[in-house]
């Protein structure tokens, strides 16, 4: 499943030493937004599964090429190396956990437990609102792991991995239990869902370029308004905003990651004029980048 196309987070980077140390991570999806924004294009992570918990608010999750579009309470589950992007609105909240695929794979290889062994492990897409009975006292037991999960993480108290450990295995535990009860495929827009998966790769490879919208359309081979409509469709946004938030977020993670000097990470980013960059940051994030590293790091 090697995409030499798409983007391979390394987790490493963006979730600190606990992820590299520990091998898992949790933190609010409210706190990994202010840190990253809220539009990820379709990307990969290898070695990682991870786990988004959205209690309220309106999300748009693409898991390879399906597009669900939907309100919390909901979660989805993307394996290791498997394809997927996601958009958040404003008023979303809840928990990512992320885990090493080699704390996962010794209790998902139990075959007495899961008969189809790693095979069973596909993208999972769950509205938990609608789920009944049995299940719906599943994920309510699934909803309160995380909310312990959050506590546990955050705190420092004795057993705290093993802790950790047993509750992440709790979660997966939950989902594959949930699994049968996952979201029926929308109708395909696979056509829609390449075009937009272009465009995020070719902002990747040239966001730090500045490249006009005209020249992102005419490079993918459509026109501003076929290129503007999928945008709407698939994320909810235009795609100059898109563009923003990708120079946004590396800018962000420069900021908190790096030593770099705000000038230095304008410069970095393509920007000719600090002053400009500090500008469009203040005009983006609401604060200006001196004073966005100081209040996160602080």
């Amino acid at each position: 499943m090697s995409r030499p196309d798409i983007p391979n987070l390394d987790l490493t980077d963006l979730a600190g030493p606990q992820l590299a140390d520990a091998g898992l991570h949790c933190e609010a999806l409210g706190t990994l937004a202010s840190q990253l924004g809220r539009s990820m294009f379709t990307h990969r992570h290898d070695r990682f599964f991870q786990v988004h918990y959205v209690r309220d608010g309106a999300v748009r999750v693409q898991l390879e090429d399906v597009l669900y579009q939907l309100r919390g309470p909901m979660v989805f589950l993307t394996p290791p190396a498997f394809l997927h992007a996601f958009v958040t609105e404003d008023d979303a909240d809840g928990y990512v956990l992320t885990v090493d695929q080699q704390l996962l794979w010794p209790m998902l290889d139990d075959e007495t437990t899961w008969p189809s062994g790693q095979s069973a492990v596909m993208p999972v897409c769950l509205a938990l609102g609608t789920l009944a009975g049995d299940h719906a006292d599943e994920a309510r037991r699934m909803v309160c792991l995380f909310d312990q999960l959050h506590t546990e993480y955050s705190g420092g108290r004795p057993g705290r991995s093993q802790s950790l450990l047993l509750l992440a295995r709790l979660v997966f535990i939950g989902l594959l239990r949930l699994s049968s009860q996952a979201l029926e495929t929308p109708p395909s827009c696979r056509e829609e869902l390449q075009l937009f998966r272009g465009f995020g790769t070719l902002i990747e490879a040239r966001f730090r370029d500045h490249w006009t919208l005209p020249r992102y359309a005419g490079s993918l081979g459509v026109t501003e308004q076929r290129l503007h409509d999928v945008c709407r469709q698939v994320a909810g946004k235009p795609p100059k905003k898109l563009i923003n938030e990708r120079l946004i977020q590396e800018a962000r993670r420069l900021l908190l990651s790096t030593s770099q000097s705000v000038s230095q990470v304008g410069y970095s980013l393509g920007f000719e004029d600090p002053a400009y960059f500090g500008r469009f940051f203040l005009r983006h994030v609401g604060v200006a980048p001196g004073s966005y590293r100081t209040d996160m790091t602080s």
